[in-house]
């Protein structure tokens, strides 16, 4: 079966509406998506209504945002209970420091370096009760002619090193690990290669209930996915992958989405893994 379990929509930072994703994926030809908006879920429901009388399948998942010890540590969920309360709470709360860091940014840029942007300007790049975030930020400033282009606006005021960026508030990878398994889905640790201490983390967040590493990702090379590939099975982790699809690739036009590295038996060992999770219950 062919699968992408790494996508984003307009619900975070993708392009795409989920139905506009679930039109993309068919043309792919793939047969199962897994929509995994950050600290977000509202796309999967719109999606399964779209995708209902198609021929996909749509996976629940999402993927949560977290800061520690300076890195970037982002984790994938498959198949939780969308509704168990303490999902709902992780959710909310990383919500909410969203929506924090982004008023605070806006005020400092008026104060600091002169840039007027409203709360707005960044909602309104979002569906509606979508996840905001720094590519929003960066878009806005540039819309109002604080910089020529987004990744101008990045290097100059979206990074730790400049005077109006203030770090996000987020709950531990640790605690999303945890949530997200207890809610009986499957954790997985997105794009290990962009954590310096991957090695060291994986093991830790087993502990919690991280029960897979995402191996294939477009970032990864041949050697970054053997590395981790034998990483997983040293500890005995589930392998997943995806093209982390947010748009049409600028360059040249084309769709990463559905690209032919992720193999087929990732879906498989997915739903082997919900299963046995779930006899272990």
């Amino acid at each position: 079966m062919k699968v992408d379990l790494h996508i984003h929509t307009s619900y975070s930072d993708g392009a795409f509406s989920p139905e506009k994703v679930v039109d993309t994926a068919l043309d792919a030809g793939l047969e199962a998506i897994a929509v995994t908006d950050h600290d977000n879920v509202l796309s999967y429901a719109i999606a399964c209504d779209y995708a209902k009388d198609k021929p996909i399948e749509i996976l629940p998942g999402v993927e949560i945002n977290t800061i520690y010890k300076g890195y970037e540590v982002h984790i994938l969920g498959y198949f939780m209970d969308l509704q168990n309360s303490d999902f709902q709470k992780l959710i909310k709360s990383q919500q909410q420091a969203r929506i924090k860091q982004t008023k605070e940014i806006i005020t400092l840029l008026g104060k600091k370096a002169g840039i007027k942007i409203t709360y707005d300007s960044i909602v309104k790049q979002v569906a509606e009760g979508g996840s905001i975030g720094r590519p929003h930020i960066a878009k806005a400033i540039t819309n109002a002619g604080g910089t020529a282009s987004v990744i101008e606006a990045y290097n100059k005021y979206i990074n730790d090193s400049s005077n109006v960026y203030v770090q996000r508030k987020t709950v531990s990878p640790f605690d999303a690990v945890e949530v997200i398994y207890d809610a009986g889905g499957i954790p997985v640790f997105a794009h290990p290669f962009d954590v310096d201490i991957a090695d060291q983390l994986t093991k830790e967040m087993m502990n919690f209930g991280l029960r897979g590493l995402e191996v294939y990702h477009r970032k990864h090379s041949p050697a970054i996915i053997e590395y981790f590939s034998t990483l997983a099975e040293k500890y005995g982790l589930i392998i997943t992958g995806g093209s982390d699809f947010h748009a049409p690739n600028p360059n040249n036009g084309t769709i990463i989405m559905g690209k032919n590295f992720v193999p087929e038996w990732i879906y498989d060992e997915l739903i082997k893994e919900k299963r046995r999770m779930d006899l272990a219950k």
